[in-house]
């Protein structure tokens, strides 16, 4: 092979470690998050400029491959041994396919003589993963390695973006490789590739919203992957239509922007921002649904919108139009589909459209005006036993648009969801509610800040959720990640407690907890930390937390009693709850 065609920094006479470490830079990864096997590839991979970060628990990793290509816009890499650890990627896996989040896990084999012959933590990883991934192949040949490589990346980042597992021999990664590729292909970034609907279906859908007499639009978290946020800013103020988001789509739009509801679904009961835009959504006539999964907690259960209402559903999955709502298919990329849209829109005569939004916009601003006056008391309580409101609202008020805000599974999720404000459309909150884990609060945020290591990362998470990744703390301290993290140490697992009692007026003996002292597991790991036990000392907290620009971790004690907005608590609580 001529050296012409050899990519620059490739090494000749090298092993398949290195030859697969040449891949992945190809494909654009500078970071792949891993304890230590396989070993050779980790071993190989600083010579072409991909760096270790590491993780503790062998479920961490994953998440933390999660976190960072939200924020990176490129593909997740995380590596984990055969056996134990290959099982704990499942998980992880699992939300990234769920949540559209493309990762490529690299697992090690047991050697190739070794297969079926029980070696030690020899498991059937192809079908163990196959449920929870996109493509899954095993290599066992070295010159088939670079074909492989490229349909895991593709398999990642084409499409609905998800994650793909490649499974290596341990003793393959040792052999004597052929010369270096010629491939120049680099293919991770996603959405990988950016496609159209038919221009007819756009024109109808189109046609549809011009006409509509209470049209709406429900953005979710494939909004933030298209990087589409632009895209649907520009279409809410041209073609004067509202937009409501869900959690995972918080962000897509500007919350200050008049035609901007909030975060909908299954959080709109008393003291939501969105309690009384119910009936705007109620009334919709025609919805346009953008990078939704239309699952349970984005609408309610499928109890927000009335019979009759027509559908528009914009996706790269066709298979997930249609789903939950029959609707007009724009199959396609979202940033360019909203493009197309809003210049079909442009075309439309838009008369009655402008007409109508005065109206909509003092019945948002009513709404948000009157949610303002029912928080007002709670979001300013002093004393003991901290209520997450006013945590938010002291957090809320130091935030500045290019922050990262993220929160663990459950009840964390749902107070950053509610109480915080964006800025700007593409702001970014991050939540894993593709299966919704507890306790991957931490890993998301680690990830987000290797991605973004100038931005500031912020992670809430519930004692019950930080109790699954205390030892993170440490590899937060290792590769001086100034992640500032709140924990509300209210001693219960709020969420199944409080459900608990609304379903059986009854809970579980495992929902309360004894006391712990997390700023003594944070010094414990090197970091430092901050013990709030009343209500006037969170604000002080965040300014030195801030200031310090090292990994923080702030103990607040919280109320156990404080329930976010969830409709299923309507009647069952004093409200706020």
């Amino acid at each position: 092979m001529p050296d012409a065609a050899t990519p620059p920094g490739a090494i000749h006479n090298a092993t398949v470690a290195m030859r697969l470490a040449e891949a992945f830079a190809r494909h654009g990864v500078t970071t792949a998050f891993g304890q230590s096997l396989p070993s050779a590839f980790h071993l190989a991979a600083p010579a072409v400029g991909i760096r270790q970060a590491m993780y503790r628990q062998e479920n961490m990793g994953g998440i933390m491959a999660d976190g960072y290509a939200r924020i990176s816009g490129r593909v997740g890499v995380v590596t984990a041994q055969n056996g134990p650890a290959a099982t704990l990627l499942v998980p992880p896996l699992a939300e990234a396919l769920k949540a559209s989040i493309p990762i490529v896990a690299l697992v090690q084999e047991v050697n190739r003589n070794q297969t079926d012959k029980n070696a030690f933590q020899e498991l059937d990883h192809i079908r163990m993963f196959e449920p929870v991934a996109k493509w899954v192949r095993r290599i066992d040949r070295a010159d088939r390695l670079e074909d492989y490589v490229d349909m895991a990346f593709t398999a990642a980042c084409s499409g609905r973006p998800g994650p793909a597992v490649l499974l290596l021999p341990a003793d393959l990664l040792s052999e004597n490789a052929a010369a270096p590729s010629p491939r120049r292909a680099s293919l991770g970034i996603y959405p990988l590739d950016r496609t159209l609907p038919d221009p007819a279906r756009l024109e109808e859908a189109a046609a549809l919203l011009a006409g509509a007499k209470a049209p709406l639009i429900l953005a979710g978290g494939g909004v933030h992957s298209s990087d589409a946020s632009a895209a649907l800013a520009a279409l809410q103020q041209g073609a004067h239509l509202p937009v409501g988001t869900t959690v995972m789509g918080k962000g897509a739009v500007d919350e200050t922007h008049p035609l901007t509801l909030g975060v909908i679904g299954y959080v709109m009961s008393p003291g939501a921002r969105t309690h009384r835009l119910r009936g705007m959504v109620e009334r919709a006539d025609v919805v346009l649904l953008v990078g939704t999964r239309t699952n349970a907690n984005a609408t309610d259960n499928w109890t927000m919108f009335p019979p009759g209402t027509r559908f528009i559903h914009i996706d790269p999955d066709p298979m997930e139009i249609g789903r939950n709502y029959e609707a007009l298919r724009l199959v396609g990329d979202a940033r360019l589909t909203l493009e197309a849209l809003g210049a079909a829109l442009a075309r439309q005569d838009l008369s009655a459209r402008a007409a109508a939004r005065p109206a909509i916009e003092a019945e948002i601003a009513d709404a948000v005006a009157d949610w303002r006056r029912r928080i007002a008391a709670v979001m300013t309580r002093e004393g003991r036993l901290v209520r997450p409101e006013r945590i938010m609202a002291e957090l809320d008020r130091r935030m500045d648009p290019s922050a990262i805000v993220v929160a663990d599974a459950s009840y964390s999720s749902m107070w950053i969801g509610q109480y915080l404000t964006a800025r700007r459309a593409g702001q970014r909150f991050l939540t894993p509610r593709g299966i919704a884990g507890l306790g991957w609060g931490v890993p998301l945020a680690i990830g987000a800040q290797v991605a973004a290591p100038d931005r500031r990362v912020i992670c809430l998470a519930g004692d019950g959720g930080f109790g699954h990744s205390w030892s993170e703390l440490e590899m937060m301290r290792r590769m001086q990640l100034p992640v500032t993290l709140i924990v509300l140490n209210n001693g219960i697992l709020g969420y199944q407690k409080h459900a608990e009692l609304v379903k059986f007026g009854d809970h579980t003996d495992a929902v309360d907890f004894t006391d712990v002292d997390h700023t003594l597991i944070a010094q414990a790991c090197g970091v430092a930390s901050l013990k709030v036990t009343e209500a006037s000392g969170i604000g002080p907290a965040l300014d030195e937390a801030f200031a310090a620009r090292r990994p923080m971790l702030i103990d607040v004690h919280s109320d156990p009693d404080a329930r976010p907005p969830i409709n299923y608590y309507a009647g069952h609580f004093d409200e706020p709850y």
